[in-house]
């Protein structure tokens, strides 16, 4: 069972930056889209940045400009710089892998909180 493990969460204040890193237990073949979605108390998950196996990107209208996500192929990684932090970003952060057979793996999530 391939597992993802997220990490990089924590507090920090607003403007401040924190990176996200997302790894997979063993390899996974035909990787697709890569992505971090997040969810906050009382929302639904949401999608926050996305990146193809093209490098091809998409994000949420709220973090474009200020988050930038990233991926190495070769070790099964994405990343997600998360810079200008608002407490607007504060949620539980989940990594995202999609093959290109669908199957789709998901992170236990990571907490980010940004408060002063």
């Amino acid at each position: 069972q391939v597992q993802l493990v997220e990490s990089g969460g924590g507090l920090v204040q607003p403007g401040g930056s924190l990176r996200l890193s997302c790894a997979a237990s063993r390899r996974i073949f035909s990787i697709n889209a890569m992505g971090w979605y997040r969810q906050a108390p009382g929302k639904q998950r949401e999608l926050v940045a996305r990146i193809t196996s093209s490098g091809s990107t998409n994000y949420a209208d709220s973090v474009r400009g200020r988050f930038t996500i990233s991926r190495d192929n070769a070790k099964n990684r994405v990343y997600l710089q998360m810079n200008s932090l608002k407490p607007e970003d504060t949620a539980v952060y989940y990594c995202n892998m999609l093959t290109v057979g669908l199957s789709e793996f998901w992170g236990q999530g990571t907490q980010v909180t940004v408060s002063s």
